[in-house]
């Protein structure tokens, strides 16, 4: 297992403590590698009354999931900082029939930079991320979001 990996199945245990409803969404252990992230969950208890996965699931994965890719980087950077989400666009594409999952990847390297640099000059930084939700090979929704991360 590599360092990342173990870093983010602690991280999940230590969010399941700080956020209860993530302990009611069936989460699997998250994927990490230090520049994606996954997280999986079961659509039974995502479930709406049509039978498919419920659109407030799909946004709480989502945001969740771009929340944790920028918690863990800033924690790799050596930095403890309070996150949050500033603004989203969330497309929904198609319904979710089955188990699902969220995906995001930390954007190219000068953004990165550009907000490390934020960081350093004032404390407080955004970063930019696309995350996806994914059935299968099937993206069903998308949220484009903002994430500011201020020094503690």
């Amino acid at each position: 297992m590599s360092e990342h990996q173990q870093t983010a199945e602690q991280f999940l245990e230590w969010l399941k403590g700080q956020i209860p409803l993530i302990t009611h969404m069936g989460l699997a252990e998250p994927t990490y590698d230090g520049v994606s992230l996954t997280l999986s969950a079961a659509l039974a208890p995502n479930v709406n009354d049509k039978g498919t996965g419920f659109g407030g699931s799909l946004a709480t994965l989502a945001t969740l999931c771009g929340w944790a890719m920028v918690t863990l980087y800033l924690r790799q950077q050596g930095r403890d900082c309070d996150v949050m989400i500033r603004d989203s666009q969330l497309k929904y594409l198609s319904p979710v029939t089955g188990d699902f999952r969220a995906i995001t990847r930390l954007p190219e390297q000068a953004e990165l930079d550009t907000f490390i640099s934020f960081m350093d000059s004032k404390g407080r930084g955004r970063l930019n991320l696309d995350v996806e939700i994914r059935q299968g090979d099937k993206v069903a929704m998308t949220l484009s979001g903002a994430y500011v991360a201020v020094e503690r």
